[in-house]
């Protein structure tokens, strides 16, 4: 392991600015819950968001403030090495991440929500726009004269030379009512009536005048293009050069679908008041989505239809909806069959960054002269990356991506080569999530291969070179990584294989690199974009949490009995192992389901990881397992789980309890288990499908019924539940709540809009049916699913150690006496 306990960190360079309001720090020492759970504050701060100065010659970052939300940024002079925080005066002066024209003479950047423009040679600085509106997306248009930007779904051009703004566009759903014809009526009016005919020629006469003189001044606003009857206007895409815009519609008359309420019992008004959550999962489908090319210089628009590409008219679910209307129609339920119906065409939508965690649905040639567009099928097993054909005005099919379970929402990134026309894309086809070029029409290209994942892919200004973050090394070690662009050697660039997320620096040749450890929180770095020594610009690690001896998790493989290879795992244990075998032990399961928690990084589960060094302290082993469904160990490990939630895992994780017992001599019966989210349903589930097999188990805002969630995340897994029931019974912890023998306590924040606390007061109400013993339930009025309050922190981990101590950590010997 490359970091041993905060090793290097006095190597770092520390910047004063850094600790101005740190407080006193805490003594070291014995561990406590208290420490453990207090306010995160007293850690350090993590580096946020830095990006490069136009000039290059510096960064900015963010930290957030002690005591607040708030975030404060700073700079940092890279010659230097010198931070300083930016005051309101500095900051209305600083600059936001830029973008260049293609020959590097101009750049532009959002501050405070309006658009700049700045010659990096000279630095003259000009105010694009200052409204109340927020803007985004700044782009230079391919010939380098206008700067294009965007208000919402509204894209607005800005002449350089002119100093002059305009709508790119004004598009209006419908048809324009002064090209409406009259009808049988109108015409005969028209016959008899002299004065209405010189009334409508006079109209036709002044539109004729108008449409003249906007054509021969372009000074004026654009005229309205008027799209039709397409629906609902989601998002509009302008093409660099100005020519063309793609527009998305879908559906206005989608059903909303029956929202579920939550309830605020602790409020500032002293009154419960209610708010509305999320549909469930079934009950509302996302909506459709089709596309519009719009040509913005002969103000025609032409609809793209998806019906050509490949595998788009078949039905991947063809067998399981056979099954579920034949069921329906047995059980006289006709009208339910009826509407499970294959439509004749798979409904799509497109891809954006919501959707996927990266890459959008759609992307221009720097030139403007090619488009493509990523669509992902409803059902979630298909996904197509189209170019668009601008002379027949149809889309055409350059890559299909399909999958039996489901089509990951990472590793959907897509662009263009600076050639203009070379598609490059990442595709998980080979099982690995590996990148790919192609030119249209061509064969597709695999630029890597490997059983490691590519994720992040920047492709550099000069086109030359991908930069890339990886886990070629090893499943839980990422670094960047860099390939030439036209394919070779993936080369590593650093060496800290826990790297979060880099910016590559204006002119290409340096890397700014966000780097964190097991107790480091992320700090900023500076190295050559080819490799080298980094330089450390950051230290925002506090003494009270640097100087303690933590517990450096050791990363192992424990072998799966089930065919899966490797499970990778973070083991917590006592410094003389030998003392391990008469230790009781902890299993964590990790939330988020595809997360990977097994990497040299600073954890998301940062307080947990504390907590494990507190239970070691308190005589336990703990072990923190890449259970299957986790991300960074390729697409199989993630699919494992279609149709059949909760099993695969808990398969890894009772190979995780048997690694214990084998290499660490723990004693079987004294075996807990703990974990929130997807990791409080994996608890729910080892207690209730492995009966016996752990002594006790903490549920912290679990899933119960998996009917009861949202769309986006369960369709993906288990289809609709009207289509696949048999998987939702599976996957479901409350279908084996007569299964409970074990001592399990269910932790919920009553205003948790992810996971629904009715979720825990349902399973609840079947255990007291049942009869069932040893159950307990803690709610938390002012939590939602990420607990904020430390207080609530501190309650909700006591009861865990309570817990453990109670019903794990005893000997057989001692459990005889107290009569367990």
């Amino acid at each position: 392991m490359r970091r041993m306990i905060l090793a290097g960190l006095a190597a770092l360079a520390a910047s004063p600015a850094l600790f101005a309001d740190t407080p006193a720090a805490l003594p070291a020492g014995t561990l406590d819950l208290e420490t453990v759970m207090a306010n995160p504050d007293w850690i350090g701060a993590a580096v946020e968001a830095p990006y490069w100065s136009v000039d290059g010659r510096s960064l900015y970052y963010s930290l957030k403030q002690d005591g607040s939300k708030l975030r404060d940024r700073y700079r940092v002079d890279l010659a230097s090495g010198r931070s300083e925080k930016l005051g309101p005066d500095a900051l209305a002066q600083a600059e936001g991440p830029a973008v260049f024209d293609r020959q590097h003479r101009q750049a532009a950047f959002l501050l405070h929500g309006d658009v700049f423009l700045v010659e990096p040679g000279t630095g003259r600085r000009v105010q694009v726009t200052r409204t109340p509106e927020t803007e985004t997306s700044p782009r230079f248009s391919s010939d380098g004269r206008a700067l294009q930007y965007r208000q919402g779904k509204q894209w607005f051009v800005y002449d350089i030379a002119a100093g002059v703004a305009a709508p790119a566009a004004v598009l209006n759903v419908g048809d324009d009512p002064r090209g409406k014809q009259p009808d049988a009526l109108g015409r005969d009016q028209l016959r008899l009536f002299k004065a209405l005919r010189a009334a409508k020629a006079e109209k036709d006469a002044a539109r004729a005048n108008e449409e003249t003189l906007a054509a021969a001044d372009p000074g004026r606003a654009p005229r309205a293009i008027w799209l039709g009857d397409v629906g609902e206007v989601i998002d509009t895409e302008l093409s660099p050069d100005g020519r063309w815009m793609l527009v998305v519609a879908q559906s206005k008359d989608a059903k909303a679908g029956k929202t579920p309420e939550l309830m605020h019992y602790v409020t500032e008004s002293g009154y419960a008041e209610t708010q509305a959550t999320r549909t469930y999962v079934g009950h509302r489908d996302p909506v459709p989505q089709s596309l519009l090319l719009v040509d913005l210089r002969a103000r025609k628009s032409y609809p793209l239809d998806a019906g050509a590409l490949p595998g788009i008219k078949d039905d991947p679910l063809k067998d399981l909806r056979a099954g579920a209307v034949a069921a329906l129609n047995q059980a006289g339920r006709g009208d339910e069959a009826k509407a499970l119906k294959a439509p004749e065409q798979r409904a799509v939508r497109i891809i954006s960054d919501a959707d996927d965690g990266g890459g959008g649905g759609v992307a221009w040639s720097d030139d403007g002269g090619n488009l493509a567009i990523q669509l992902r099928a409803i059902d979630n097993k298909d996904r197509w990356i189209a170019t668009v054909d601008f002379d027949r005005h149809a889309l055409v099919n350059q890559h299909r991506l399909t999958d039996r379970a489901w089509i990951n929402w990472n590793f959907n990134d897509f662009g263009w080569l600076k050639d203009g026309h070379t598609l490059w894309y990442l595709s998980e086809e080979t099982g690995w999530s590996q990148l790919y070029a192609k030119a249209p029409g061509g064969k597709a290209r695999a630029l890597t291969s490997g059983r490691f994942e590519l994720s992040h892919p920047v492709l550099s200004e000069d086109g030359q070179w991908f930069y890339l973050r990886s886990n070629q090394v090893a499943p839980y070690s990422y670094d960047v990584y860099r390939l030439p662009a036209q394919g070779g050697q993936l080369t590593r660039v650093t060496q800290y294989q826990g790297m979060d997320d880099f910016v590559l620096s204006p002119d290409g040749r340096q890397l700014a690199v966000l780097h964190s450890a097991p107790y480091v929180l992320p700090q900023l770095a500076v190295q050559d974009a080819a490799g080298g020594a980094p330089r450390e610009l950051t230290q925002g690690m506090k003494p009270g949490f640097a100087q303690r001896a933590w517990i450096a998790p050791k990363i192992v493989g424990v072998a799966s009995t089930h065919g899966a290879g490797t499970i990778w795992a973070k083991y917590y244990g006592p410094t003389d192992e030998a003392a391990a075998g008469s230790r009781p032990a902890v299993i964590f399961v990790h939330g988020a389901g595809y997360l990977q928690n097994v990497t040299l990084s600073w954890s998301n589960y940062f307080r947990e990881q504390m907590f494990h060094n507190l239970l070691v302290q308190r005589g336990y082993v703990v072990l923190d397992m890449d259970y299957r469904a986790s991300e960074g160990y390729g697409r199989d490990w993630r699919t494992a789980i279609y149709r059949q939630m909760g099993h695969p895992e808990l398969e890894d994780l009772l190979d995780g309890k048997a690694w214990l017992v084998k290499e660490h001599g723990v004693d079987p019966h004294r075996v807990g288990i703990y974990g929130g989210s997807y990791g409080g349903f994996m608890t729910l589930m080892a207690l209730l499908c492995a009966p016996g097999e752990f002594a006790a188990g903490a549920a912290l805002r679990p899933v119960s019924d998996w009917s009861s969630y949202n769309h986006e995340y369960t369709s993906n897994i288990l289809n609709d539940p009207q289509l696949d029931p048999e998987a939702y019974a599976a996957s479901s912890p409350i279908e084996y709540a007569d299964h409970l023998q074990d001592a399990l306590l269910i932790e919920h924040g009553l205003i948790d809009d992810n996971v629904l606390a009715s979720d825990s007061i349902r399973l609840y109400q079947r255990f007291i049916e049942l009869h069932k013993k040893n159950f307990w339930m803690s709610l938390y009025p002012m939590e939602r699913h990420g607990f904020v309050n430390p207080d609530s922190w501190h309650d909700e981990y006591r009861r865990i150690a309570e817990l453990f101590d109670t019903y794990v950590k005893p000997a057989p010997a001692q459990e005889a006496a107290m009569g367990r």
